[in-house]
């Protein structure tokens, strides 16, 4: 008998993996049929989406015809897996920011000493067009939550955007902060209010030949969250200071509005988004405290161009750059060390307020980092997720493997209560900022938010440190189980292919969530701040606007006591029994305790609100799962049958086929 003779593969020849291939987060129904496919459209927008959650989300907070949302995101979501788009990405994480801090001779580089690629500008300008922060601004749109339709294009756009998320996020910040100081009367400041009106409207402009990014600076050597220690100074300008600015011809900034009174020397040792158009940040004064200062990045001089075209040449606005961060991730976004020498602002605000100023961009990146972290954890279950349908193990695919299949819908049951926290956020954001009548009324939500402003502001006062802090640290856990689900594949940096199948650089970029705007422990201490803060929720925002507020969704859906509701019940007595007549020492040493209840009693109420007044067999059965997850009752082994039914539960939550298992009950 003749022994069969073996060959070898080469790299031409032998097994080739089948590469995955990522449909489309969202789909818009309507929006395939007004383009004339398929010809059988999808019934609804769950069916037709990879992301079931998003699509849930939207169907949640949004009036039943919002067109304008979902035909946008619609639009995102494809933008987002473009070819030309992701080839800027590429460039963009391969080709890193380049600082050139002196000129041939060794004088300081004031003209052009930071260098970002064309991709990476792209993408700016890409985010700019579709209105990543100017949608949340577009008062013409009254019939829906804005900050749902902003949120949803941050959560698509930010893991292709490749970091340029972190400058929109204080971008929208700083639109928030300029928007309430508008109506301010100059005082001292002649021309202040025409200057913030301009920058107000390129901050939220749609037009990338105007639209502008802004950095906040304050982090010193000092200390990073604590910025009690703040060592930068702003003097006003004396008539005779500001008379030798204008005879050496700085007194316009780029655009060539005014430039502020104020001179402000010191050093900022960490700042994102160097190569915004403007900042703010923060100084001392003689009067003491801290105060919040705008300046524009550039400057207009004396020298004019040959070009007849050409803009007005500009140099930095009194900025040195020292140098760039080597950081672990978030390689593409140029983040610095900065000297401050003479660099000429605008007082924003009330003199010796600018913490309180300042609160206000906080608040609004502490949500961007919450929706972002979503949206990494998102793009990293959608890899999973094509990967298993391909990839072959042991003779089968891993999306028919039980071990595998058990893993990965652990993994999407975290991330489906993330996303969903993250998301209230949003919407409550959205009633501040619309009224409870616009931006609720007519949606699924409207016994979720409350309709009471005060009440409104008090709950994401609250609740906002915990999205932060446990959404940020959830989704580097549940993105290293990505990364793990495609074994060798996953710890690579691949770039080939539009770098869609690079889980590690969307892991590395992740980790800085956890710690920027505040790490854990920070946010930790912000909650107790919070709770303590008498004038809160008529002096007890756990008792009067927390508690009040679990009991009464839960009332509104008409929630019978099942195991369910009796955890989420008996986890918030718990919270109210460690926080009542606590001290503030006490209530620090608890307070990641503290941050894991509201989330837990939170992330579970909106599931749980969502299902019921949407039910689905597999969005139930996610409930169900999340809230037995953290109740700490240990795993017993289960019969034939209930094994059986249990991995179809597993496949439908998390390859999406969302109605697989009828045979569940419905009931919650």
């Amino acid at each position: 008998m003749l022994q069969q003779s073996l060959r070898a593969s080469s790299s031409t020849a032998g097994f080739f993996q089948t590469l995955p291939a990522l449909p489309p987060q969202y789909t818009s129904p309507d929006s395939l049929s007004a383009r004339g496919e398929p010809e059988s459209p999808p019934q609804n927008a769950t069916e037709a989406s990879d992301d079931k959650v998003l699509c849930r989300i939207l169907d949640l907070y949004l009036p039943k015809d919002a067109k304008a949302v979902t035909q946008h995101a619609h639009r995102i979501a494809r933008l987002s897996l473009d070819p030309d788009v992701l080839a800027n990405a590429t460039d963009a994480e391969t080709n890193h920011p380049v600082l050139r801090p002196l000129t041939t001779f060794g004088e300081e580089n004031r003209n052009d000493p930071l260098w970002t690629t064309a991709g990476w500008r792209k993408l700016k300008d890409i985010g700019y067009e579709e209105g990543i922060v100017a949608v949340a601004y577009d008062k013409s749109n009254t019939a829906f939550n804005r900050r749902i339709h902003q949120f949803a294009n941050v959560y698509l756009w930010g893991p292709t955007g490749t970091m340029t998320g972190c400058p929109q996020s204080m971008t929208d910040g700083a639109a928030v902060l300029m928007s309430r100081h508008l109506r301010d009367p100059d005082g001292d400041q002649p021309g202040r209010s025409q200057v913030f009106e301009e920058v107000y409207r390129r901050l939220t402009s749609r037009n990338h030949k105007e639209a502008w990014t802004s950095g906040q600076w304050m982090t010193e050597r000092t200390g990073g969250s604590d910025v009690s220690g703040t060592e930068t100074v702003a003097n006003r300008l004396t008539p005779e200071e500001i008379e030798r600015e204008i005879s050496e011809g700085r007194q316009s900034d780029a655009v060539g509005m005014p430039l502020g009174n104020w001179k402000i020397d010191g050093f900022k040792w960490f700042s994102s988004a160097t190569d915004s158009e403007m900042s703010v940040l923060l100084a001392r004064t003689a009067k003491g405290g801290l105060s919040a200062f705008y300046i524009p990045m550039r400057r207009r001089v004396k020298r004019k161009s040959l070009l007849h075209d050409a803009a007005l040449p500009t140099e930095l606005n009194g900025i040195r750059i020292q140098r760039l961060k080597n950081k672990l991730g978030t390689k593409s976004l140029p983040t610095a060390e900065l000297e401050l020498k003479g660099a000429r602002g605008w007082l924003v605000g009330t003199e010796g307020q600018g913490v309180k100023e300042i609160s206000a961009i906080l608040n609004i990146t502490r949500l961007h980092t919450a929706v972002t972290s979503a949206a990494s954890w998102a793009r990293g279950l959608a890899i999973c997720r094509a990967y298993s349908k391909v990839r072959k193990v042991r003779g089968g695919l891993l999306a028919d493997n039980p071990a595998h299949l058990r893993w990965m819908a652990d993994e999407t049951v975290k991330y489906w209560a993330g996303t969903h926290f993250a998301f209230l956020g949003v919407a409550l954001q959205g009633a501040l900022d619309q009224g409870w009548e616009n931006a609720v009324q007519n949606t699924r939500a409207s016994k979720l938010i409350p309709q009471d402003k005060a009440q409104t502001a008090d709950l994401l006062r609250l609740v906002l440190p915990a999205m932060k802090a446990q959404i940020s640290v959830a989704s580097v856990h549940g993105l290293r189980n990505c990364m793990e689900c495609l074994g060798g594949v996953g710890y690579c940096e691949n770039n080939e292919d539009g770098g869609l199948m690079n889980i590690a650089k969307i892991y590395r970029d992740q980790l800085v969530n956890p710690i920027w705007e505040g790490t854990v422990s920070v946010m930790a201490e912000d909650c107790v701040r919070v709770i303590l803060d008498k004038r809160l929720g008529n002096g007890d925002v756990m008792a009067n606007v927390f508690a009040p507020w679990i009991r009464g969704v839960i009332g509104a859906m008409g929630a019978e006591s099942n195991v369910e509701v009796d955890a989420i019940e008996q986890r918030l007595k718990d919270l109210l029994g460690l926080v009542q007549g606590a001290s503030k020492e006490e209530l620090l040493y608890h307070g990641r305790d503290i941050l894991d209840s509201v989330e837990f009693i939170t992330s579970s109420l909106v599931l749980l609100y969502d299902a019921r007044t949407s039910p689905d067999t597999a969005v139930l059965e996610v409930v169900r799962r999340y809230i037995r997850s953290n109740s700490n009752k240990a795993t017993t082994c289960s019969s034939r049958d209930a094994l059986a039914k249990t991995m179809i539960e597993d496949k439908a939550i998390f390859l999406g086929s969302m109605s697989a298992h009828q045979g569940v009950s419905a009931k919650l």
